[in-house]
């Protein structure tokens, strides 16, 4: 590809959606949650001609990144498949606090950048929201609307809770999100209106 065709290409920018906030990261417009009683299936167990059970479902992301990196680097492969569920999260690439701040607020680019995306093709989509450390708060809540729905994932929480929890008020406090997806058992110190659901029961699919 010629340098002036990159240059216009809109997977090398990644410029076509409104972005926001100090570090420009794309806005994931506010959604209602599809499901009086949602559930949910990990991207891992998606398929192509899925049955009707399952695409009642929304999709989740909490798993590991290499799984889903390609949906973020090749995004019209997996618009089919993805179309067929009631709703996505958008992916959940991690957010550590030994990872550099550049790569942190990629993650965070990156999660919106498929949310706006998915969202230009008609999908359903709810932001999943994640956190490392107290500078990341500067820029890992951006992106998404006040008062939307908002995902967030336990798993491998057990053992920061604290810094967990922090971040999630944070969020709280930031977002004021009209309901909070938990995939995953909460904690019982965290407020909001929380919808939980089953991590494991959203590993077995029925085929």
């Amino acid at each position: 590809m010629k340098s002036s065709e990159m240059r216009n290409n809109a997977l090398f920018t990644r410029n076509q959606f409104n972005p926001v906030g100090k570090w420009n990261i794309p806005l994931v417009k506010k959604q209602e949650i599809p499901s009086i009683n949602p559930s949910l299936v990990s991207i891992n167990d998606t398929r192509s001609n899925d049955n009707e059970v399952n695409k009642a479902k929304g999709v989740h992301f909490f798993v590991d990144d290499y799984r889903f990196d390609g949906i973020y680097r090749n995004p019209d492969r997996s618009l089919n498949k993805l179309s067929q569920y009631e709703f996505l999260l958008t992916p959940d690439f991690s957010l550590y606090a030994d990872m550099p701040m550049w790569k942190q607020i990629e993650s965070v680019g990156k999660n919106r950048w498929c949310g706006a995306y998915w969202q230009s093709k008609g999908f359903t989509v709810i932001p999943t929201v994640s956190w490392s450390n107290t500078p990341s708060y500067d820029f890992c809540f951006d992106g998404i609307e006040q008062n939307a729905p908002v995902a967030v994932g336990m798993i491998g929480c057990k053992n920061s809770k604290l810094s967990f929890l922090r971040g999630y008020n944070a969020m709280l406090e930031k977002l004021n999100p009209s309901a909070v997806l938990c995939l995953g058992k909460p904690f019982d110190e965290m407020d909001g209106n929380i919808i939980s659901i089953d991590y494991l029961a959203s590993r077995k699919v029925v085929r």
